[in-house]
């Protein structure tokens, strides 16, 4: 079945069968599925997941940190993430051979890593090689395809999380004067400046117009190329937001992701990774109040756990991740009842050649 034909067939059933039936009824029916096939299935959630769909979870997590688990578990026969397509790809890398993964909703993706495809990457390459030569090593955010993890693997380079990149970019300098970092210009910019690397030190690569972005007079300076990409959810942020949340809550921290423009980073009271933020709150006193900056879901849900402190978005009016948020309850039981009939549907898988570099990067990482 070609991939058009099994997105006509998911929608034909969805729309037929799933929307006759209320959620209670999805619910009881997904439960049902979890009990009976016990241990032969384990199901991964990433935390900007809906709640209908973080209540069926084996283990929630960040992206890498849920690929990893997913490793570790020797048991499953099917892996199905409740993430978004690069997530599922590294889950296939990092699985044995007898498991399959899938991805529920073949659309759940992330603008992010569609910012960067390995096409622009290797014509970006051979054009800053001409420039700066033999000089650069590059890096790629985990949020990225497959096929950029391969590229960096191949080129020397590795992945790094929003928890790790000053390490990772620690790193990377021991082993060249320069480093090209991918697809989020904001994490790159934030996490250099954090090191000491200052901003007019640092280019930026735009890939439409395959040019480079630099206001000095001296390339030689250049220490930092970041790839002109971005989360569509997190450059929402602004810093005229904080302004004025100061303004009415000047009792309230807050804390965003660095994923977030360099100016909102600088103008917030905390700044880190999706798991900083969890624990951040979590050890936080009892009282406190928090506006944080991420994603709304998990804002939510945080706000819903931790009821002894006052935690709101910083911009009450933010969609959730479009991207992140198309897994609902009738994708995921269509999954788990392909599962049941022995017709596994959405099964994502790595190349062998692909995978080979992907994992150099990774390994290097962890």
């Amino acid at each position: 079945m070609t991939i058009l034909e099994t997105f006509i067939k998911a929608t034909s059933d969805l729309r037929d069968h799933y929307s006759k039936m209320t959620s209670s009824e999805m619910e009881m029916r997904i439960k049902e599925i979890k009990d009976h096939l016990k241990d032969k299935l384990f199901l991964p959630a990433h935390h900007y997941q809906k709640d209908e769909v973080v209540q069926f979870a084996d283990v929630t997590g960040d992206s890498l940190q849920l690929a990893k688990i997913s490793a570790e578990n020797n048991k499953a026969d099917y892996i199905v993430f409740c993430g978004v397509h690069f997530m599922a790809e590294t889950a296939d890398m990092l699985s044995k051979q007898n498991q399959t993964v899938i991805l529920p909703d073949l659309k759940a993706g992330c603008s992010m890593a569609d910012m960067a495809d390995i096409h622009q990457t290797e014509r970006a390459w051979k054009e800053l090689t001409k420039i700066f030569g033999d000089t650069m090593l590059p890096l790629t955010y985990v949020n990225s395809t497959a096929a950029i993890k391969a590229f960096c693997g191949k080129n020397g380079g590795a992945t790094v999380t929003s928890s790790n990149a000053k390490s990772m970019v620690r790193w990377a300098f021991q082993q060249k004067e320069r480093l090209l970092f991918l697809p989020d210009q904001h994490l790159g910019r934030n996490t250099a400046f954090d090191l000491g690397i200052n901003l007019q030190d640092m280019a930026v690569w735009d890939p439409i117009q395959n040019t480079l972005i630099y206001e000095g007079s001296d390339l030689e300076k250049v220490k930092v190329i970041l790839w002109k990409g971005h989360c569509s959810v997190h450059e929402k942020f602004t810093v005229e937001q904080i302004q004025e949340f100061r303004k009415n809550h000047s009792d309230y921290q807050i804390i965003v992701h660095p994923e977030c423009t360099h100016e909102v980073v600088r103008a917030s009271d905390y700044n880190g990774s999706t798991h900083y933020i969890i624990e951040t709150i979590k050890n936080a006193s009892s009282g406190t109040k928090w506006a944080v900056g991420t994603e709304m879901n998990l804002v939510n849900r945080l706000a819903t756990h931790y009821t002894d402190k006052e935690i709101v978005s910083l911009n009450p009016n933010l969609c959730p991740c479009l991207t992140m948020n198309r897994i609902d309850l009738a994708h995921l039981l269509w999954s788990l009842e392909n599962i049941m009939e022995g017709i596994p549907q959405n099964i994502i898988t790595v190349d062998e050649e692909t995978k080979k570099y992907a994992l150099m990067a990774l390994n290097r990482m962890m």
